[in-house]
């Protein structure tokens, strides 16, 4: 088994197709699939279903597939590591985090750090807690922000908390608050329409979590969409929003849930079983500060507590 032969498995896995894995990979097709072949003689089992055109992973493959992506990686960050052995000047951090994170606390946290350190890569990769944890026991990405509600135990990895968030009800700033008074309970989202994030979203399972608790299922005026477009809908009049109080601003009437609130612990994620690069140490280390920097000055209470890593 050889990496290369890895790495054009896993361009086929990932494209359905040998011509565009051969033109990814930059290879001739048929030296493709020769080598591909030789990958399955040396495992001995047939990684790819190719009935007329139509290529999907056997059993054998679909096995296979987090391994060798996992390999990949592990490799290229051994090589990123030796490389930047001389400096900090310079290096690539592979960085996941939610989307309602992505739109609140991170971009002015990753600014700080590029202006810190302009010569570190970030590549970002947005979305739910889950998909992210998968992508860093694979190896693709090095570090990630996730929500505490949906870590799934994995000995591979570590999670340390960073802050606990408030989930608030939007709705529109010239709208009459929803219920009287300055806070709500959960059940008073009952019969009214809330804009609803697509499935697979964190704070889609977190609100239908909490709504069926106190027994009742909300009503959806629409759903399906990504933060931006949950916020301008709101901003539209067409339904209230559960959504973290970091990505609000002072474009919405704001709702508090409460006695008790609604909150939702978020965590860094990374792999305990790979050592780190100098780049991606530095992150590491810097979020829990830059966090603090990035909202101490904007979200007031929206974060209750900020948790200094070791």
């Amino acid at each position: 088994m050889q990496f290369h032969q890895l790495a054009y498995f896993v361009a086929v896995a990932e494209t359905r197709h040998f011509t565009q894995a051969a033109e990814r990979m930059r290879v001739a097709q048929p030296s493709l699939s020769q080598q591909v072949k030789a990958l399955e003689r040396d495992v001995g089992a047939t990684l790819f279903h190719r009935i007329r055109g139509n290529v999907t992973l056997t059993e054998a493959g679909e096995t296979l597939l987090p391994i060798a992506r996992r390999i990949l990686a592990e490799t290229e960050a051994a090589y990123r590591a030796v490389r930047e052995l001389d400096e900090l000047g310079r290096g690539r951090v592979r960085f996941g985090a939610t989307p309602s994170l992505c739109t609140g606390v991170l971009p002015r946290l990753l600014a700080t750090f590029r202006g810190k350190y302009p010569g570190i890569e970030l590549v970002l990769q947005e979305g739910g807690s889950r998909d992210l944890q998968a992508a860093l026991s694979e190896g693709t990405l090095d570090l990630a922000m996730i929500v505490d509600s949906r870590v799934h135990d994995d000995p591979r990895l570590s999670t340390v908390p960073l802050f606990v968030e408030e989930l608030v009800v939007i709705s529109p700033k010239e709208a009459p608050a929803p219920v009287p008074g300055a806070r709500m309970k959960i059940r008073d989202l009952r019969g009214h329409p809330l804009v609803m994030f697509r499935r697979g979203y964190d704070l889609r399972e977190a609100t239908m979590e909490a709504c069926r608790a106190e027994g009742f299922e909300p009503d959806f005026a629409i759903e399906g969409g990504e933060m931006d477009a949950v916020l301008e809908f709101v901003r539209a009049g067409i339904g209230l929003a559960v959504v973290p109080g970091t990505v609000v601003g002072d474009r919405f009437r704001i709702t508090r849930f409460g006695p008790p609130g609604l909150t939702r612990t978020v965590r860094l994620a990374y792999r305990r079983d790979v050592e780190p690069s100098r780049a991606v140490r530095a992150l590491r280390d810097a979020v829990p500060r830059l966090l603090y920097q990035a909202t101490a000055a904007t979200t007031g209470e929206t974060l209750t507590r900020i948790i200094q890593l070791d």
